[in-house]
């Protein structure tokens, strides 16, 4: 018969794997939203121009979509100045709430707005606030999403709950092509420019909704109750980081500048370099980059779990050293055809998935709670602004004036450099409580909510 021990160890992991799925549920879905809008908007950015930029110059009105959507990209780090401070003062919680409802409400309208023939010069005056409005919102959500998926998940399983998160977002992203597909082949290109690019946007406002709803009924963080269980919330996050955490600050912007970058080179430019300078048709490109996202939906929470188990530093250190070593003979290795393509895109999309399934965990685990928002929204979005939109827009440049298609092997070898440097330079957290007495007030400090070890 089983002990009694043994029932209360059952039903202990049995509530850790609920409190598990609620909060991966909270903490996904806004990147899931975001990404499905981001792959959405960028897949229909050619009938988005006709509707918004008319121009007897196609690739005028092209460039002014890209424009906006780059501006998207650049009011972040503003965004995660508000939405970062504003979480270590107020709670993971609210602030999760809150940036879900603006971007919703944003792509929402988006998908209402009548073009330029109906309203003129207002149409594309509104998408760029709009845009902006998204942008400004989405610099509060993975941060937001980070820090609370970080304090909810059972300690034991905390890389596993917070790889979740670059799950949600490849997700997003996967949903966002397959609707853009399977609009370009149901509907004709007069029915996709007159209402068809609308449905992208309207279906994900429902899907805010439900993310909404979940996240308001959700409970705020052990770590952040006892913040305000101690008088200890942080009035001023934004000085605190940049007075006592310039060193985590540093390092997570190494670490998620070595996501950024093979993250954007790999699932967006690969496709224009294998149909520009390789030769290959742009269902065969589409059709990698596909297959690399699904591996990495698999992958991600795998080298998660994994990080959990030996973890982060060995499972980092040990995909940037690849990156490293692999990068340029991957793109010599794309030169002998479609195979040695497929097989060099798919030793990227592992790579890729062991970062992804490590990078935002770590970061969570090196900061302080009383600064853990700020720092994380701070060090994603200016590194987003500055590596990760500029990849395509780089590359192109430096191939041109190289003259050599091997460029993105050495670019992606600097990159991987720095991400080891930084990784190097960090200790390792994986199991680590995340409340620090530095958190604390010394004295009369009030008990910490339970936590499972």
């Amino acid at each position: 018969m089983p002990t009694r021990n043994t029932e209360v160890t059952t039903a202990q992991e049995s509530t850790d794997l609920v409190t598990l799925r609620r909060s991966v549920a909270a903490g996904a879905v806004g990147v899931f939203v975001h990404w499905f809008d981001w792959a959405a908007y960028a897949y229909l950015a050619g009938t988005v121009a006709s509707v918004f930029f008319p121009s007897e110059n196609g690739t005028t009105g092209l460039l002014a979509v890209f424009a906006v959507f780059a501006v998207s990209f650049g009011i972040r780090p503003i965004g995660a100045l508000v939405f970062g401070p504003l979480g270590d003062r107020i709670g993971r919680k609210r602030t999760l709430s809150l940036v879900i409802f603006m971007m919703s409400g944003a792509t929402l309208t988006i998908g209402l707005l009548p073009g330029y023939s109906s309203i003129g010069v207002a149409a594309p005056t509104l998408l760029v606030v709009l845009r902006l409005l998204q942008g400004f919102a989405a610099g509060g959500e993975f941060g937001s999403a980070a820090s609370f998926l970080a304090e909810s998940a059972p300690r034991r399983r905390r890389g596993f709950g917070v790889s979740w998160l670059e799950a949600g977002s490849l997700l997003g992203f996967l949903a966002g092509s397959f609707v853009f597909l399977l609009l370009s082949t149901a509907l004709s290109d007069d029915q996709l420019s007159s209402w068809g690019w609308r449905i992208p946007f309207l279906v994900s406002a429902p899907l805010g909704v439900i993310g909404f709803v979940i996240r308001t009924k959700i409970e705020d963080t052990p770590e952040y109750k006892a913040l305000e269980a101690n008088d200890a919330v942080p009035s001023s996050p934004v000085k605190e980081l940049l007075r006592c955490n310039k060193k985590q600050l540093l390092q997570a912007a190494g670490l998620m500048t070595a996501m950024h970058v093979p993250f954007y080179a790999v699932l967006t430019y690969l496709v224009t370099y294998e149909t520009d300078h390789l030769g290959h048709s742009a269902g065969n490109a589409a059709l990698l980059s596909t297959v690399i996202s699904l591996l990495g939906l698999v992958l991600v929470p795998v080298f998660g779990l994994l990080s959990d188990r030996v973890g982060r530093k060995p499972v980092f250190v040990g995909a940037t050293a690849a990156l490293l070593v692999v990068s340029t003979p991957a793109f010599l290795l794309m030169r002998t055809g479609l195979v040695g393509t497929w097989i060099a895109g798919l030793l990227f999309g592992v790579i890729l998935a062991a970062i992804l399934g490590t990078y935002a965990v770590w970061s969570a685990e090196i900061f302080p709670t009383r600064t853990r928002q700020s720092g994380l929204s701070i060090a994603y979005n200016v590194t987003a602004a500055l590596f990760a939109g500029t990849v395509p827009y780089l590359m192109t440049v430096l191939i041109s004036a190289t003259g050599s298609t091997l460029v993105p092997g050495p670019y992606l070898m600097v990159v991987a450099a720095g991400g080891l440097v930084a990784a190097l330079s960090l200790r390792e957290t994986a199991g680590d409580p995340l409340l620090r007495a530095e958190d604390l007030p010394a004295a009369d400090a009030r008990p910490v909510p339970a936590r499972t070890e």
